[in-house]
């Protein structure tokens, strides 16, 4: 079947707004965890987590670290609307290291609430930061999709961008917790592994570790490495289309080093993946490494990987990035030498992969992920990987059994 066919209303189930957790357990690792292994459905406590997984295996977690991307104006006199500016992703510079590192000014791709009500002219607020006061300013361009790009700027060159979310930013909470953002979440909407800044949403599934989780994994030999997908605001964006294909994703960043590739490479290109942020960077790594097969020569830009590209025709054949004659070492294998010839320490692109039911997978054998929403991508990806529509029977036991939903909700580990 043409897997842009595949109707979302399949994907329907109903969630009781009761069962959407609206805030976290006091302690992480006490949450439910569902076990689906080969068809068997069971129940745990997510600190049994290291002794599921087997011995001598790789766990490949998402550091990434979710920003205060959200930021509040109000118009001058007479109106005083309030206008609400979200940062997506950067527009100047690109790069997010850098971006954080800006002094003076900085643009983003933002979304802006209330945006007629800002049609023109420059919005400004005062930030009080270390015993000192400056302006901070907002342009606007508008741009398709909704989007714009905002400049912001502020009158002190010793204050970098990062400073400047710190002293005003508000924490993105996800919209469906119906709540505004507390000083809690700060702290519990964050893993206890993050470290690169940059996500607007936060990798919910490793939200259940805890520093004795971590050190029970390292007791069982299980090894750990660490990539980063900057998460986007488009994982919160509704399928509206009634069939798949209809539906636009968005680009994400994706940060790999070379010791992630390495330690795949030791596990014989396998791996459990933390999240559906961790199987999209993982899953494309293998297209990324049927590119480089494909055009050895190709630069970061190029080893973008599109939304069908998973489905297109093999490139050793003329056309697409997917390919059965590929195994995933060789495409590993091709990313190392690649990454050897250009002399980076890691890779540095982007992915607009979408996993839906007929994906094969290349890399991910087991997956550890939170209940996701009726109808959307996710739980697409999850249908994927445990197929032949068992994703119901995961849902069936989890809504029959008072899990927690959503992102601060319980968890599951996936076997297919």
């Amino acid at each position: 079947m043409n897997p842009k066919l595949i109707k979302i209303a399949d994907f329907a189930y109903e969630l009781p707004d009761e069962r959407i957790a609206k805030y976290p357990l006091a302690e992480r690792d006490t949450s439910k965890l569902l076990i689906y292994n080969h068809g068997d459905i069971s129940e745990r406590t997510f600190r049994d987590l290291p002794e599921l997984l087997p011995e001598g295996s790789l766990l490949v977690m998402n550091n990434t670290r979710v920003i205060q991307a959200r930021l509040h104006f109000r118009k001058a006199a007479p109106a005083g609307a309030l206008i609400e500016v979200f940062c997506l992703e950067p527009a100047a510079p690109r790069d997010y290291v850098l971006m954080f590192q800006q002094t003076r000014s900085c643009a983003w791709h933002c979304l802006v609430g209330n945006s007629k009500r800002w049609k023109a002219g420059a919005l400004t607020r005062e930030i009080k930061l270390d015993g000192k006061t400056l302006t901070l300013t907002a342009t606007r361009d508008e741009a398709a999709g909704g989007e714009s790009v905002v400049t912001f700027s502020w009158d002190n060159d010793e204050v970098t961008w990062a400073q400047v979310l710190d002293a005003v930013g508000e924490l993105p909470i996800p919209p469906y917790l119906n709540r505004a953002s507390e000083d809690s979440d700060k702290q519990t909407y964050q893993t206890v592994y993050s470290k690169v800044e940059g996500s607007v949403a936060a990798p919910t599934a490793g939200l259940h570790f805890t520093p004795s989780v971590l050190s029970a994994l390292d007791l069982k030999g299980v090894e750990r490495a660490e990539l980063t997908l900057h998460v986007g605001a488009g994982t919160f964006k509704p399928v509206k289309s009634e069939e798949i294909g209809g539906h636009d994703m968005h680009a994400e960043w994706i940060y790999v080093p070379r010791a992630v590739i390495d330690a795949l490479l030791r596990h014989g290109g396998e791996c459990t993946a933390v999240g559906t942020t961790s199987v999209r960077t993982l899953e494309s790594l293998y297209y990324i490494g049927c590119r480089i097969i494909a055009n050895p020569e190709a630069t970061e830009d190029e080893l973008r990987i599109e939304q069908w590209e998973p489905y297109n025709p093999s490139p050793l054949s003329g056309s697409g990035a997917g390919s059965e004659e590929v195994e995933a070492e060789a495409a590993l294998r091709a990313i190392a030498a690649w990454m050897d010839r250009n002399g980076l320490a890691a890779l540095h692109t982007a992915t607009r992969i979408i996993i839906v039911p007929g994906y094969k997978y290349h890399i991910v054998r087991r997956m550890v992920t939170n209940f996701h929403q009726p109808q959307s991508t996710l739980l697409l990806l999850v249908s994927a990987f445990v197929g032949n529509n068992h994703w119901r029977d995961i849902y069936d036991f989890a809504l029959n059994n008072d899990f927690r939903f959503l992102s601060y909700g319980d968890s599951s580990l996936l076997i297919p």
